[in-house]
C-alpha cells in the first residue's frame, strides 16, 4: 500500500478501494472505476525497485488485463482487481467533483473561488 500511496492521483481516482489478506497469504486489492488493473500493476512495479539489487523486485504473475492482474513482490502475491475500470488516460481528461491535483493548483485564476479555497473553507 505504501507503493500505491506514492501514486496520489491513482489512489484518489479509485472508488471503494479495499484490500485484504487471502487464505494463501496473498494480498487482494480491489477498487471501482479508476485505472485498469494492468496500469496499477505497472505503476506498482515501477515503485517497487531497489537500484542496489539486480533484477526486478516485482514481476508479473500471469497475464494482466483491464480487470485483473497479479504481481509477485518479493515472494508475496498481490492480486489486483478493477471493477468497471475507465483507465488512467480517461481519468486525466475527466473533470471530477474533487481532484487533489486541482485543489492544490494555485496557478489557475478564475472569477470563482479556487478549489483549494473551498477545501480550506475560505
Amino acid at each position: 500500500m505504501a507503493a500505491l500511496a506514492g501514486e496520489a492521483e491513482l489512489m484518489e481516482s479509485c472508488r471503494d478501494l479495499t484490500w485484504w489478506r487471502g487464505a494463501d497469504q496473498s494480498w487482494h486489492v480491489e477498487w471501482r472505476d479508476g485505472p485498469h488493473a494492468a496500469e496499477v500493476a505497472a505503476a506498482l512495479a515501477e515503485h517497487v525497485r531497489d537500484p542496489g539489487l539486480p533484477g526486478a523486485l516485482a514481476v508479473p504473475a500471469g497475464p494482466a488485463t483491464s480487470a485483473t492482474a497479479a504481481l509477485d513482490v518479493m515472494g508475496v502475491l498481490f492480486v489486483l482487481r478493477a471493477a468497471d475500470p475507465v483507465g488512467r488516460e480517461r481519468l486525466r481528461g475527466r473533470p471530477g467533483p474533487w481532484r487533489m491535483a486541482e485543489a492544490l493548483d494555485t496557478t489557475r485564476r478564475t472569477s470563482s473561488r479556487q478549489p483549494w479555497e473551498v477545501l480550506l473553507g475560505g
